[in-house]
């Protein structure tokens, strides 16, 4: 066991006066870049919860944000080939299509990405409103994964909004289907931001290769629940690949699968 100096991790830079520099955005696209040469798709999960462990406040995760949290947040949408999200929480966080700048959009053309990763829904109902930000606020069509329980008037009403829709599996959406899904579209760069239940569903199978996992520094209590759930416990050995630290108190943790390397 040892003592973590977390200005070392968090800056990686001194100045000539031996104070921590803050990292720059370069820094941290470097830190958080994806495997070089990827021969299929990486699943990142994205998560914030408190010091207790609760991954909403007052109901939604936009409750324990940070500055350094948002600016991260930005960062793994700006690098990701999609954003992977379940639909309970697209429709409680209101979802809409990603913000990318101008510049981000410059770095994503080089690496051979589109200029703005597009939202990928998972929804076994199909049960999203056309009318929704995520089909109206977003600069390019959300995909909806879907299942054969989906209604078929509804599926024609969301590609009637735009929506790229398909049929992945009979039943439940598992992680092995979604990750074929996403493997036939060339899209391997993955970040999913949630839900817990599709996180669960995910770890359950055997998929998630990464999680970025901010603590934000507040105690929340109240019946928030956890940023995974699932039937059965599935322990998945991780190792840490670096730890970020912000003046106000904001952890962030990059780990990956003991089994990736």
């Amino acid at each position: 066991m040892q003592r973590l100096d977390f200005a070392t991790y968090f800056t990686g830079k001194r100045a000539d006066n031996g104070r921590p520099v803050p990292l720059d955005d370069e820094d941290l696209r470097s830190l958080y870049g994806y495997p070089a040469d990827l021969d299929r798709p990486w699943l990142r999960v994205n998560f914030v919860s408190s010091i207790d462990g609760a991954v909403t406040a007052d109901g939604a995760s936009a409750g324990l944000g940070t500055p350094a949290d948002k600016r991260v947040f930005g960062i793994l949408r700006s690098l990701a080939d999609a954003v992977v999200v379940g639909a309970g929480t697209a429709r409680t966080e209101d979802y809409g299509g990603a913000r990318i700048t101008g510049a981000d959009r410059d770095l994503r053309r080089a690496r051979g990405q589109s200029e703005v990763p597009p939202i990928v829904v998972v929804t076994a109902s199909g049960r999203l409103d056309p009318a929704s930000r995520l089909f109206t606020d977003t600069a390019v069509a959300p995909i909806v994964l879907t299942s054969t329980r989906a209604d078929a008037g509804q599926a024609a009403r969301l590609r009637d909004a735009g929506a790229d829709v398909e049929t992945i599996a009979d039943t439940a959406i598992g992680g092995a289907a979604l990750v074929a899904a996403l493997e036939a579209r060339g899209l391997r760069r993955v970040l999913c931001e949630g839900g817990p239940g599709l996180f669960g569903t995910l770890l359950a199978d055997g998929v998630v290769d990464e999680l970025c996992l901010t603590t934000s520094p507040q105690l929340v209590a109240g019946g928030a629940g956890r940023i995974a759930v699932s039937p059965a416990a599935c322990p998945t050995p991780m190792r840490r690949v670096h730890v970020l630290g912000d003046d106000d108190g904001t952890l962030l943790t990059r780990w990956v699968r003991a089994s990736d390397g």
